[in-house]
């Protein structure tokens, strides 16, 4: 007899239906076809001793398996309670005509359990779009599916009662969720605050001014200055998530096994901050069989790189084509996979190895030559995509003991969203363009409309300043943020000498 289950893989973060279809003849033997990697073909141990905790058997004939379509490799041990399914539906030792209407997936334990599995998001949002009657899957797991409406999201804690469940004899509630309402009340509860930040009130304005246009900031100083500690409350002022990229964040974090266990929804931008230690394939993605890396993981959030110099030379090109495109392309032989990358780049190094170069009190020890060949090691064509150089200088004792109120993290915020709201306006044409730092460079002359008076300003700052060309573009963008952020239309000559100060490195010659 034959008998067919629907399951899914995950390919990028995006899934496609698998049938798995069994069929039981004379003659002995198990065998799984269709391309499936070792942990599926070890489902037959797992399959047949969580069959027999509840009285069930793994037939002594010839069985075959297959997981179509054959041709594409399948990987993972998410398929052991379709299989499970199918095999007993194929045996005759279950009766059912609801099966085929349900999307099923789960990893079984030896004692018949159900575990979590991976990428359940993006296999809800097919099993809907292919007009599935709902999803039976992990109890862990059904959060998670249940952000999918019009789905009937069912949650099995064992295999017994998926049994129960496609046989008629058991009940189960469909999990509903609120989207929408758990959104809103998780969407602006943050950790940290800029309100409980002594002094720096330079650096948390070029720190606004990113926000408001998307743009990458590095920021210079010597140890202990609050790189990392400014750094960290980025994620606070940024715009709230809107639901579409909430849902787009958690599909990259679902496919990655990153969502936490009581976390459904992704409500708040990603902050991700990998050691210096990690590999190419580790932060843009890639393997075997394709994952996506922490400049995805940091989709529509934030990537910060402490310590930039010490980093490989080679990890940090890798990131100049996603700095670019807002995606990165992961090909291998029989397959190529789109990862999203849309993320802002805030970057912190010391400026020289001792860490007191510039420094306004300590005298740095390095020799000559020492603290050049220190900073070369960010290249020129990465420091081109960032667009705020800041210096930042220690805190001095009378700002720390002080004690003043400082301005919070929801009153920045809220210049930000305004700041915001009048560039998608501008961009409301280019469905790829949402902020100024994302616009392309044949907008710029025409949204970036400079005085008289302006051109001659940053031409003197462009010869006198030593400014190279290519920063010129991101002095523009940065203007216009500004002037955004100040509620003017056109950009003034306050605007782009601000923007001017925000290129230390090209000032100071000091990408080389």
């Amino acid at each position: 007899m034959l008998s067919k289950t629907y399951g899914s893989a995950v390919q990028g973060v995006n899934a496609f239906t698998v049938t798995i279809e069994s069929v039981i003849n004379s003659g002995k033997n198990f065998y799984m076809v269709g391309l499936p990697d070792s942990a599926i073909k070890e489902s037959e141990q797992r399959v047949e001793a969580a069959l027999k905790q509840y009285g069930y058997y793994m037939p002594r004939q010839k069985v075959v398996v297959n997981l179509a379509p054959a041709d594409v490799k399948k990987e993972g041990s998410s398929y052991d309670l379709p299989i499970a399914l199918s095999i007993l539906v194929a045996s005759g030792q279950i009766s059912t005509d609801c099966i085929e209407k349900y999307m099923i997936m789960g990893e079984l334990s030896l004692d018949g359990d159900v575990k979590p599995i991976r990428g359940v998001l993006p296999i809800a949002i097919e099993a809907r779009k292919q007009g599935f009657k709902g999803f039976i899957l992990p109890k862990a797991n059904e959060a998670e599916a249940a952000i999918v409406n019009q789905l009937d999201v069912i949650g099995v804690e064992n295999i017994k009662d998926a049994i129960d469940f496609i046989e008629g004899t058991l009940h189960i509630q469909p999990l509903e969720i609120d989207t929408r309402r758990q959104f809103a009340i998780q969407t602006n509860f943050f950790d940290v605050d800029f309100a409980h930040v002594q002094g720096q009130e330079n650096i948390k304005r070029a720190l606004e001014i990113a926000a408001a246009g998307g743009h990458n900031v590095i920021m210079i100083g010597p140890p202990g200055a609050g790189k990392t500690m400014l750094a960290k409350r980025l994620s606070s002022i940024l715009p709230p998530l809107t639901l579409h990229e909430a849902l787009e964040t958690t599909k990259i974090h679902s496919v990655a096994g990153k969502l936490g266990k009581q976390t459904s929804l992704m409500t708040r931008r990603p902050f991700r901050s990998p050691h210096h230690t990690i590999s190419d394939v580790a932060l843009v993605g890639g393997g075997g069989y394709p994952q996506p890396g922490e400049i995805s993981l940091a989709h529509n959030g934030v990537l910060f790189l402490d310590e930039l110099p010490e980093f490989k030379r080679t990890v940090l090109e890798v990131m100049r084509q996603p700095l670019e495109e807002r995606k990165v392309t992961i090909s291998r032989a029989k397959i190529a996979v789109d990862f999203p990358a849309n993320f802002m780049l805030i970057a912190s190094m010391n400026p020289c190895p001792c860490g007191y170069y510039n420094h306004p009190e300590k005298e740095c020890v390095c020799g000559p030559g020492v603290v050049q060949r220190y900073l070369n090691k960010v290249s020129g064509p990465l420091l081109d995509r960032i667009d705020l150089h800041v210096e930042v200088t220690p805190v001095k004792f009378d700002e720390m003991i002080a004690n003043r109120p400082a301005e919070s993290s929801e009153a920045i915020r809220d210049r930000v969203v305004k700041a915001r709201e009048v560039q998608a306006l501008r961009f409301e044409a280019l469905p790829d363009v949402h902020c100024n730092a994302m616009m392309p460079s044949q907008l710029v002359k025409e949204v970036c409309y400079l005085s008289e008076s302006g051109k001659t300003l940053l031409k003197t700052a462009m010869e006198r300043l030593g400014l190279s060309a290519r920063a010129y573009d991101r002095i523009l963008k940065v203007s216009r943020t500004i002037a955004d952020l100040s509620g003017s239309k056109d950009i003034l000559t306050e605007h782009l000498a601000e923007a001017i100060q925000y290129r230390s490195l090209d000032r100071e010659n000091w990408s080389g």
